[in-house]
C-alpha cells in the first residue's frame, strides 16, 4: 500500500509565506508571526502549511481561503464521500501526483475539475493535461493533506473497488439511521409521559370518587368528614395534573409523529439500499408481498444482497461495514414500529380513561340520584366520550400495522 507523507515532498511547495499573506489582512494572523513561520518552514524543509495548520492551529478553510486569494480561483476541499469517476482514475501514477500535489476530482460534462496546491504551476498544468484527458480543464486549489487523502483513498486500490470510499459512505447513513431512530425514542418518551399521567387522571377520579361515597355514609365526627374532603381535594390535584400534561402533549406531539409520517421518514433512510446493496426480487410461489410499506421494508432487508469483488485491501472490514449497515436498516425499521405501537398504547390508554370517567359517572348518577351534583357527573360522562373518541383517533391508523407486524424467530 502507497502511503504520501507530506514530509517527503516539501520540496515541492513553495515554503514561502506569500502565499498565505491574506491571513494578516484578515487579522488571523499577525505578520510577524507568519514571517517567523516561513523562516521555521525553510529551516525545517516543512511547507508552511504544515505548521500553520498544525501547530497554529489556523483552521483548515481559513488556509485554503488564504490560498484561493492568492491564486485568484476556486477551492476544493477533501471529502471521503466524493464520489470520482473511475475514467479520471486509469492510468494515474501515485508518485507523480505526490511529487506535483495535484488529483483529478470531478468531471463536469467536458470539463475537469483538478485539485492543485499550485494551480498556477506550468508543470503542474501540463502534467495534468498529459494524464487526464479532457476538452477543458479546470484548476482549484487544495491543501497538500486534502491532495494526499485524494491520492491514498483512490490509488490504494482498483477504480473499481474503491472500498475506503465506500465504507465511508456506509457510515454516513447508519449515522442518519441512529439520529432517526434517537428522534423516535423522543417520541416514544413523550407517549410513556402521556400514559404515566392518564394514570393520575384515573386515580384522581377514583380518589374523588371513594370520598364523594365516603361522605354519603354519614357516620358522623368532623375527623371523618375532614378525610373524606381530603380524599377529594387530592383527587382534585391529581385531575388538574393530569389534565395539564395531557392538553400540554396534545399540543406538542399529536400532530408530527402520524404514522404515515414517521414511515416515509424511516423508508428515507433507507435509501443507501438503492446504491450500495442489492434487492431480490420477491421469488415466485413465496408468501404474498406486503400491503403497508413499513412491512414491504421490512420483508425487503432480508433479501439485500452484498456483492463485494475480489480484492486484497479490506475486504472482510467491507463486508461486514454492508452488514452492520443493513442490521442498522433493520433496527431502524424496528424502531419505527415501536413508535407506532407506542403511539395505539397511548391511544388505549385515552380510551382507558375516558371509560373510567363514563364508568365512574353513570355510576355516581345511579348512586346518588339527581341533584346539583348530578352535572358534575354528567360533565365526567361527557370528558370521558371525549377521550374515548380521542384515543380512537390516535389508534385506528395504527390497526392496519399491527395486521403485517414482522414475525421474528
Amino acid at each position: 500500500m502507497m502511503i504520501c507523507d507530506p514530509a517527503n515532498y516539501s520540496d515541492t511547495v513553495d515554503t514561502g509565506f506569500e502565499r498565505f499573506r491574506s491571513l494578516t489582512a484578515r487579522n488571523i494572523l499577525h505578520s510577524d508571526m507568519l514571517r517567523t513561520a516561513g523562516i521555521a518552514a525553510d529551516v525545517r524543509s516543512v511547507s508552511i502549511e504544515h505548521i500553520l495548520r498544525h501547530e497554529l492551529n489556523i483552521p483548515r478553510r481559513k488556509l485554503i481561503e488564504a490560498l484561493a486569494d492568492y491564486y485568484q480561483c476556486g477551492w476544493i476541499e477533501y471529502d471521503e464521500r466524493t464520489a470520482v469517476p473511475p475514467d479520471l482514475l486509469a492510468g494515474l501514477d501515485a508518485d507523480l501526483l505526490c511529487g506535483a500535489l495535484w488529483f483529478p476530482v470531478i468531471r463536469d460534462g467536458d470539463t475537469v475539475v483538478i485539485a492543485a496546491n499550485n494551480p498556477s504551476d506550468p508543470f503542474v498544468i501540463d502534467q495534468a493535461r498529459r494524464m487526464v484527458r479532457a476538452e477543458r480543464y479546470e484548476f482549484r486549489v487544495a491543501l497538500t493533506e486534502d491532495i494526499l487523502f485524494f491520492i491514498q483513498d483512490f490509488l490504494n486500490g482498483p477504480p473499481e473497488h474503491l472500498i475506503g470510499n465506500e465504507r465511508t459512505g456506509l457510515a454516513f447513513w447508519r449515522n442518519i439511521m441512529s439520529r432517526w431512530r434517537t428522534r423516535l425514542a423522543c417520541y416514544r418518551t413523550d407517549f410513556a409521559i402521556a400514559r404515566t399521567h392518564f394514570s393520575s387522571l384515573r386515580w384522581g377520579l377514583g380518589l374523588i370518587t371513594t370520598g364523594r361515597v365516603m361522605l354519603q355514609l354519614e357516620r358522623g365526627g368532623h375527623l371523618w368528614v375532614a378525610f373524606c374532603w381530603t380524599m377529594v381535594a387530592a383527587g382534585v390535584l391529581l385531575l388538574i395534573a393530569g389534565f395539564t400534561s395531557y392538553f400540554r402533549i396534545k399540543r406538542s406531539i399529536v400532530r408530527p409523529p402520524a404514522p404515515h409520517t414517521l414511515i416515509e421518514v424511516s423508508a428515507a433512510t433507507l435509501h443507501f439500499l438503492e446504491n450500495y446493496q442489492f434487492a431480490e426480487k420477491e421469488r415466485t410461489g413465496e408468501a404474498p408481498p406486503r400491503r403497508t410499506m413499513l412491512a414491504r421494508l421490512m420483508e425487503l432487508l432480508p433479501n439485500s444482497c452484498v456483492f463485494i469483488e475480489n480484492s486484497t485491501d479490506n475486504k472482510v472490514r467491507s463486508y461486514l461495514a454492508h452488514e452492520r449497515t443493513a442490521l442498522a436498516a433493520q433496527r431502524t425499521v424496528l424502531a419505527c414500529y415501536r413508535t407506532i405501537y407506542a403511539r395505539a398504547r397511548t391511544g388505549l390508554s385515552f380510551i382507558r380513561t375516558g371509560s373510567s370517567f363514563i364508568g365512574i359517572g353513570t355510576g355516581l348518577i345511579e348512586y346518588f340520584g339527581f341533584s346539583i351534583m348530578t352535572l358534575v357527573d354528567i360533565l365526567i360522562v361527557l370528558v370521558g366520550l371525549l377521550m374515548i373518541t380521542d384515543g380512537i383517533v390516535w389508534y385506528w391508523p395504527v390497526r392496519k400495522e399491527q395486521r403485517e407486524a414482522p414475525q421474528m424467530v
